[in-house]
C-alpha cells in the first residue's frame, strides 16, 4: 500500500514527529496527532516535498483535501504542482449547491460534501488526507470525484494504520 515505506531517509524524521495520544477521542482509540509534526518546519517541509516530488509532472489539475487535516497538506501540494485545491467538507459547511457522499467510520457514520462545479469531467485528481484507517473517508472522496467525471489518480496520506507506518501514497479501489 505504501509507495515510500522506509526507502527515503526523511521518513524516520517525519515519523518521529507524530505523537500517539491513547484513548482519544474515545477509549481504545490510539489517535495519531500530526500537530506535533507541524511544529517542526524541516519535517513538515520534508512531508510536503515528498508529495510534490511524486506528483509534479503527473498532469494533476485538482488536489482534493479532506476536512480537516487534508486542508493542511493539500493547499501547499496544489500550489507546488500547479493544481487547484478543492475542499471536501463535513455537511453544511459549504455555501451553495453541493453533492454529498455518506460513509462509515470505525466509530460511526459521516458525510463529505463538495461544491457542484468545483471539479469538471475528465480532470485528474489527487485526494489528500492525514491518515488511512478503514479507508471509508477516502472511498467517499473518490466517489464524490468520480460522480462528476474526474479521474482519481491516487490518494496521498501521511500515515497508514495499524502500527504508525508512514504511507504517503496509496491508490485505492472500493474493496479493502
Amino acid at each position: 500500500m505504501s509507495a515510500y515505506k522506509d526507502k527515503d531517509a526523511r521518513i524516520n524524521g517525519i515519523k518521529d514527529q507524530i505523537r500517539v495520544v491513547p484513548n482519544f477521542p474515545k477509549p481504545g482509540i490510539m489517535f495519531q496527532d500530526i500537530t506535533t509534526l507541524l511544529l517542526k518546519p524541516k519535517e513538515f517541509k520534508d512531508t510536503i516535498d515528498m508529495f510534490v516530488e511524486r506528483y509534479k509532472g503527473k498532469n494533476i489539475s485538482v488536489v482534493a483535501g479532506i476536512e480537516a487535516r487534508g486542508f493542511i497538506f493539500g493547499p501547499p501540494i496544489a500550489l507546488a504542482i500547479g493544481a487547484k485545491f478543492v475542499p471536501l467538507r463535513k455537511p453544511k459547511k459549504l455555501p451553495g449547491k453541493v453533492i454529498s457522499e455518506e460513509y462509515i467510520l470505525e466509530y460511526g457514520r459521516d458525510c463529505l460534501e463538495m461544491h457542484v462545479g468545483a471539479v469538471e469531467s475528465a480532470e485528474r485528481a489527487l485526494v489528500v488526507d492525514d491518515l488511512i484507517a478503514t479507508g471509508g473517508t477516502l472511498c467517499a472522496a473518490i466517489n464524490l470525484l468520480e460522480r462528476v467525471g474526474a479521474e482519481v489518480v491516487e490518494c496521498a496520506c501521511v500515515i497508514e494504520l495499524p502500527d504508525l507506518k508512514v504511507c504517503y501514497v496509496a491508490k485505492f479501489s472500493r474493496q479493502f
